[in-house]
């Protein structure tokens, strides 16, 4: 453990000093420009392996660079693929979240469970709770220490296991995300640079992402049983009682009559949907009457938004928070404003993203990339072992999904088309080395926070002691989840509809 803090303490130190990921865009996108200079004038090149065609670095200091750089970079932020997709998802999950509904959907998740299935329901709510963002560490890392203590058990455990569902199974989930919209924008311009016409929906890694949130709860259950409730038998816990704590966090009649409604609506809309469909002449269907292709697949970003909208205005009429239609729009402007942050980091990742895929880097290397793989006869096994390290090893330093997905998404998507290794496979292998590792990271601000509420409850408590607790369940998750998914892909299970993985 010492051996371990010590190399977490370097790994804080060194992402300290890395700067905002503002500027670390801005900064990759001097190189990309220095780099775009230097390998035109070596003449650096690569033969396109799907139509033959020769393809050349280009420099961004030349009359077409420069038109890229100051000319093109209103269009290179507006077409930014994640940009419009999370802003639409956002308007609806705002009202979800402003109304109160994902805050009753977590607290109501947990605090009517039986005891034996406790842990499971926990960890399962967390690992879903990712649909409600950062709502999830505030409202059920305390809620999990609560409920455990109500319970008998010790409210260090269920702090960890809700701490740890949401940050080590964060790509995961039963429900479509904002996630998933983010990603998916960013996995189809990578696999642009091979394939213009490739698109990735936010539903390519459902049956995959749905299947891994089942299997990850089941995991955690089985190390927090078996492993850390052992390592916390002799831990005294400190603080006041729970009952009165939890009483304030148990749902209210009106928050129960609201979820129902909600469910209820959500329910009809998705019935109303389906009925839509199943005429063949529908024209909900796509060009030739497939459902895969359907509007409603291919915007399923939106849709998505629609139906947090629905359930958050009916649960906010039943609970008061909704009382008119004039509460809406200010409800999806908070949205809004809350994703000032993530705008400003899509303005320098957009930049940075049009210069690497205009200069032709991006294809080269992955080209190049692919023929010494190939070359040397790497098994996809290995390749995927190797990517998985990669990026835990990343997350540790950069937390943020969309700006670590920003940065590599562009090399290793285009190089594993060219091996057969489809984008939406890549994408399932980063939501896993990108979530797993968060739970240990120094660099996560819920890290930090987690630590906090840990001290309420231990007051001498300090990173060794968290970090003990949620290094089992890093491990565990890392390589049980990695297994799981090359188990998911020798059996070429599809990994959402009509996305094969292999």
């Amino acid at each position: 453990m010492r051996v371990l803090l010590g190399v977490l303490q370097a790994v804080e130190r060194a992402g300290n000093k890395l700067p905002h990921p503002f500027w670390l865009f801005t900064i990759m996108a001097g190189i990309v420009i220095a780099l775009s200079v230097l390998l035109q004038a070596l003449g650096a090149f690569a033969i396109s392996p799907a139509d033959g065609e020769r393809i050349e670095a280009r420099s961004l200091l030349s009359a077409e660079g420069v038109q890229v750089i100051v000319g093109d970079a209103i269009d290179n932020f507006a077409t930014f693929p994640p940009l419009a997709l999370i802003i639409a998802v956002m308007l609806g999950v705002s009202v979800a979240e402003r109304s109160g509904l994902l805050n009753a959907m977590l607290r109501g998740s947990v605090t009517r469970v039986p005891a034996r299935w406790l842990t499971f329901v926990l960890a399962l709510a967390g690992i879903t709770g990712s649909v409600a963002s950062d709502a999830a560490y505030v409202v059920l890392i305390p809620l999990g220490a609560l409920v455990f203590k109500a319970v008998g058990r010790s409210p260090i455990l269920g702090l960890v296991v809700a701490f740890a569902s949401i940050s080590a199974g964060y790509d995961a989930s039963l429900l479509i995300t904002p996630t998933d919209a983010i990603l998916a924008g960013l996995t189809t311009s990578a696999a642009q640079f091979i394939d213009p016409g490739y698109v990735v929906t936010p539903l390519s890694n459902y049956f995959f992402s749905a299947a891994s949130a089942v299997f990850l709860a089941a995991l955690i259950t089985v190390v927090t049983e078996f492993v850390l409730t052992r390592r916390t038998a002799g831990m005294v816990a400190d603080g006041e009682d729970a009952e009165n704590e939890l009483g304030a966090m148990e749902l209210s009649a009106d928050e129960r009559r609201g979820l129902r409604n909600a469910g209820l609506v959500v329910l009809a809309a998705i019935a109303v949907i389906a009925l839509a469909l199943a005429p063949s002449g529908s024209p909900l269907r796509g060009p030739e009457g497939g459902i895969l292709d359907s509007p409603v697949i291919t915007g399923v970003a939106y849709v998505l938004g629609i139906l947090f909208l629905l359930a958050g205005v009916v649960y906010g009429r039943a609970v008061g928070t909704i009382r008119a239609p004039r509460d809406v729009p200010p409800a999806m402007a908070a949205g809004v404003r809350d994703l000032a942050p993530v705008i400003v980091l899509f303005f320098a990742a957009s930049q940075f993203l049009a210069y690497f895929k205009w200069t032709g880097i991006g294809e080269i290397i992955a080209i190049r990339g692919a023929d010494l793989l190939d070359a040397a006869g790497v098994h996809p096994v290995a390749l995927f072992v190797g990517f998985l390290v990669v990026v835990a090893i990343m997350n540790l330093l950069i937390t943020s999904g969309s700006a670590q997905w920003t940065l590599i998404a562009p090399i290793f998507v285009p190089m594993f088309m060219l091996l057969e290794v489809p984008p939406e496979t890549t994408q399932a292998l980063f939501r896993i080395a990108d979530s797993t590792t968060n739970v240990i990271s120094p660099m996560s601000p819920y890290f930090v926070m987690a630590l906090g509420l840990l001290q309420r409850y231990r007051k001498d408590a300090g990173i060794g002691t968290l970090m003990s607790l949620t290094l089992p369940l890093s491990i565990t998750l890392l390589i049980g989840w990695s297994l799981f998914f090359i188990a998911w892909w020798a059996l070429g299970i599809p990994l959402g509809p009509g996305v094969p993985v292999r």
